[in-house]
């Protein structure tokens, strides 16, 4: 079997690229990063899985290709779907290739508009802990595969057990049917409410049982029938909850859990792992012994480093209620936020806009200062109508520092020139490959002025 990602840098496609790589096929790839000579590390790695790279311009397909698996960021005009259709190569969907694997698994699907990488992180690595020979499907790389030579996003197990997250963001979710289905909460992000409670609606239904957060509001309709958990109410209950700079403690059932992530919503997070688990027949001690280890993932509160007494935080926050989140444990930490957002994509930057706003103007204290760099865009059809500028202003008018910041060397410069030792800095944002780089940068900054 020999299959053909276009697209597989991307998180999703690049695991289920890992994976099948993993299991023996022969699989082949391509990524306009790549064309751009951009792919740096991720290539290296991905090559380590056994894939082999090549230009986005059809040579990478021949007559021996079984399939051509896209996403939804593809577009019509790409030069390896018209070399497939020349070829009349099958072309399957990421969704319906993920969902094929799902089917043939043991599937924990970990669903909810924030907090699924995390959560599928830390399900994964109590799984692993408890010997279960878990396999992997994640949107974010974990530090314990990076260390296997991997990206960090994909494992393969010995084991039929499957723990994979489950997109909302482009309707996918309803294709997959999991064993285990784990909904962490829905807010407003890629599509309006009523759109996305039929989506997880479509969810429920297609798990053969849910586990849901009995605290998250909106989610009544799903705890019938549920596992549920949580710190207010819920079967698998946490008490004693404290939260600090650098872990979050509490007890389920009198076994204590410590967990080195900060953040009432990283306890959240650790208490929806461990309800999946027990329904997987994990004990508690076991899940908590796992926990204490916990190394993160990518780009989730993640520290790059510390100059001058200031931290520098990367997390991939880009929705208004991880935005809200992740100030909440960066204030954990410090009084004052030096804080940076990369708006992705001019369409979520306009359907979101109100919504950013005010989780903004909630979180930003009167000495923080945030900057906003231009909207990332990768090209394709979009409407420019609105810009950073545009939400800086707004802020401003709300009596916020927000400065509008168009070259990112500028930010550097200003961070190096404003920071203060026991100040944060926090660089947020998704989709945009060069933002781990760009807060590394913003460290050499520091530790050059």
């Amino acid at each position: 079997m020999k299959i053909h990602f276009v697209g597989v840098a991307g998180t999703g496609m690049s695991a289920l690229a890992q994976i099948h790589a993993l299991s023996g096929a022969e699989v082949t790839g391509s990524d306009r990063l790549g064309d751009h000579g951009t792919l740096g590390e991720t290539g290296r790695r991905l090559q380590a899985a056994g894939i082999k790279l090549f230009a986005q311009d059809g040579s990478g397909l021949g007559a021996d290709t079984s399939r051509v698996v896209v996403s939804t960021a593809i577009e019509d005009d790409n030069l390896d779907l018209a070399r497939a259709a020349a070829l009349g190569l099958k072309v399957a969907h990421r969704a319906d290739e993920l969902a094929a694997l799902a089917q043939s698994r043991r599937t924990v699907a970990v669903a909810g508009t924030s907090g699924k990488s995390t959560v599928t992180a830390m399900v994964f690595q109590i799984l692993e802990a408890a010997g279960r020979s878990p396999s992997l499907a994640s949107g974010a790389n974990l530090p314990s595969v990076r260390r296997r030579g991997l990206l960090g996003n994909a494992w393969r197990g010995e084991s039929d057990l499957l723990v994979i997250e489950a997109d909302e963001s482009d309707g996918t979710l309803t294709r997959y049917r999991p064993a285990l289905g784990l909904l962490l909460n829905i807010s407003k992000d890629h599509k309006e409410l009523r759109e996305l409670n039929a989506l997880f609606q479509t969810f429920k239904s297609q798990s053969e049982r849910l586990v849901v957060d009995a605290d998250a509001p909106g989610l009544e309709y799903f705890l019938s029938d549920a596992a549920t958990y949580g710190f207010v109410s819920g079967t698998t209950r946490g008490k004693s909850l404290e939260v600090a700079a650098d872990s979050s403690r509490f007890t389920v059932e009198g076994v204590k859990f410590s967990v080195p992530a900060p953040g009432r919503y990283n306890a959240q997070n650790a208490l929806a792992a461990v309800a999946a688990c027990r329904e997987l027949g994990v004990g508690l001690k076991d899940c908590a012994s796992a926990l204490a280890s916990y190394e993160g993932v990518g780009r989730r509160f993640e520290r790059v480093g510390a100059a001058r007494g200031v931290d520098v935080i990367a997390d991939f926050a880009h929705n208004p209620e991880k935005v809200r989140a992740v100030f909440s444990a960066a204030r954990l930490r410090a009084k004052r936020i030096l804080a940076v957002f990369q708006l992705h994509g001019f369409a979520p930057a306009r359907f979101l806009k109100e919504e950013f706003l005010d989780a903004f103007a909630d979180s930003l204290g009167p000495d923080d200062i945030l900057w906003l760099p231009d909207i990332y865009y990768v090209g394709g059809t979009a409407a420019k109508d609105i810009s950073a500028k545009d939400y800086a202003d707004a802020l401003v008018k709300r009596g916020k520092q927000a400065r509008h910041a168009p070259r990112r060397e500028e930010i550097v410069a200003a961070i190096a020139a404003e920071a203060h030792p026991g100040d944060l800095v926090l660089v947020m944002g998704a989709r945009d490959a060069s933002l781990s780089d760009f807060a590394a940068r913003i460290l050499k900054g520091l530790q050059a002025s």
